[in-house]
């Protein structure tokens, strides 16, 4: 195993980049990136980096030389063979072939467009344009570099025994964690932590702990990379993402309130089994349901990710049930702002009632609350978003207002096509 300390301690980007692999992703991006590429390749997108936490003050904590040669070196890394031969011969849910040789044979000669950079106001401005199936692949790797500079930040003020003692408080800490969670029957829980991880060998640590500590309750990861290494399975489904360009792209009110649902069209033509998972809080839960063509309700399963998440499983039930369906064959999958506190709630109040399933993310891999001084080490609420689509603005209104984002009246209009009324708005922590 890792000494993740000494790594550490002796790390420079030059023999230690952030991203070393197109595949150190989350899975759910290469199979939205596939449909993309079958549905939209031409498709022109804005890709932005949102920081949500604007008192964490990026760009006075990270030079931005070595933010430049850090996303520099990202574009110079290409699919290896060996990477290759795992995505065209490995089994993903249990089909073979998940990504057609016409994917592949572009994917092999990626490599990502350029980027554009700026320093304003204590934050970046950091932005990427181009086609959709190529820029989309930009969002992991430039979360993952930004968010472990500024750990390095953080860090590199820390003398070596300090850092062992950080790390050793911090598995620990996540230990703990874990030995709560492995007393949970039934429990099924995944690494979702690749997007707002502490480091890429710290999350590769946090899933072999995973792996030794939970056994078969540890379904997988979603990074491509970490599952590749260690044998496991790849987990992930779809994203916001599909549904802001989609409608984005719309030309009148009734195509803007039929986009989420061709998104699923689309998905249904590729996917089966537990890949057909809804995620219906793009444009709010309630009404995205409401309105859903009848046979969404045979899909899988949901997957909630904002606003509350008892209250959005307690919707999906009661609408399985005006559908005709059985909600204890349907998969929900929690994913928003987990910790174990949630997980625990959350599993005792569904189980029996759903097939209950968890994707644990920052607080897996980022959590070093109060683990050195001034709290500098807590995670915080990093994004990077589609902003636009062939020039017109994209907008996401969420179960959670906080998490809206789109410019003012594209919002209100949004509002007013799918009907969102009041909500209520929750704090963004992660």
């Amino acid at each position: 195993m890792v000494d993740i300390a000494t790594r550490v301690w002796d790390h420079k980007w030059k023999i230690d980049p952030i991203v070393r692999s197109l595949i150190d992703t989350d899975f759910y991006k290469l199979l939205m990136c596939q449909s993309i590429f079958r549905n939209k390749p031409d498709t022109t997108v804005v890709f932005s980096l949102i920081n949500r936490s604007t008192k964490v003050r990026l760009a006075d904590l990270i030079d931005e030389g070595e933010l430049r040669e850090q996303l520099d070196h990202v574009r110079t890394v290409s699919l290896t063979r060996g990477e290759s031969t795992w995505l065209r011969g490995n089994t993903f849910y249990g089909k073979r072939q998940m990504f057609r040789p016409d994917f592949m044979e572009w994917f092999e000669g990626l490599r990502l467009p350029a980027y554009h950079l700026e320093k304003r106001d204590g934050q970046f401005e950091l932005t990427f344009e181009g086609r959709w199936p190529e820029v989309m692949l930009w969002e992991i790797p430039a979360l993952a570099v930004l968010m472990e500079l500024r750990s390095r930040a953080v860090l590199n003020a820390m003398d070596k025994f300090e850092l062992q003692v950080l790390y050793a408080r911090a598995m620990t800490r996540l230990w703990e964690k874990i030995e709560r969670l492995k007393t949970i029957e039934g429990l099924r829980i995944a690494d979702f932590g690749t997007r707002r991880r502490h480091g890429f060998l710290w999350q590769d640590w946090c899933v072999q702990a995973m792996q030794e500590g939970l056994g078969s309750k540890f379904t997988g990861t979603s990074n491509c990379r970490i599952a590749m290494r260690r044998d496991i399975e790849a987990i992930g489904t779809n994203a916001h993402e599909l549904p802001m360009v989609y409608s984005a792209l719309a030309n009148s009110d009734e195509e803007l309130r039929q986009a989420p649902y061709r998104v699923l069209a689309d998905w249904q033509e590729e996917h089966e089994g537990n890949l057909r998972i809804i995620l219906p809080d793009t444009y709010g839960t309630e009404g995205f349901l409401k309105n859903a063509p009848d046979w969404l309700a045979g899909w899988t399963g949901i997957r909630i990710d904002s606003g509350d998440p008892a209250k959005g499983a307690e919707i999906a039930i009661r609408w399985w049930k005006e559908r005709g369906e059985d909600p204890r064959e349907k998969l929900v999958i929690f994913s928003d702002g987990l910790d174990v506190d949630t997980i625990e709630t959350l599993y005792a109040q569904f189980n029996g009632r759903v097939r209950v399933s968890f994707g644990w993310g920052t607080m897996l891999t980022n959590d070093f609350r109060g683990l050195v001084a001034g709290d500098a080490l807590a995670p915080f609420s990093l994004v990077c978003k589609a902003l636009s689509a062939n020039g017109r603005p994209t907008v996401k209104l969420s179960d959670n207002p906080a998490k809206a984002m789109g410019p003012k009246d594209e919002v209100e209009r949004y509002k007013r096509v799918f009907g969102v009324g009041q909500q209520e708005a929750q704090e963004v922590l992660v």
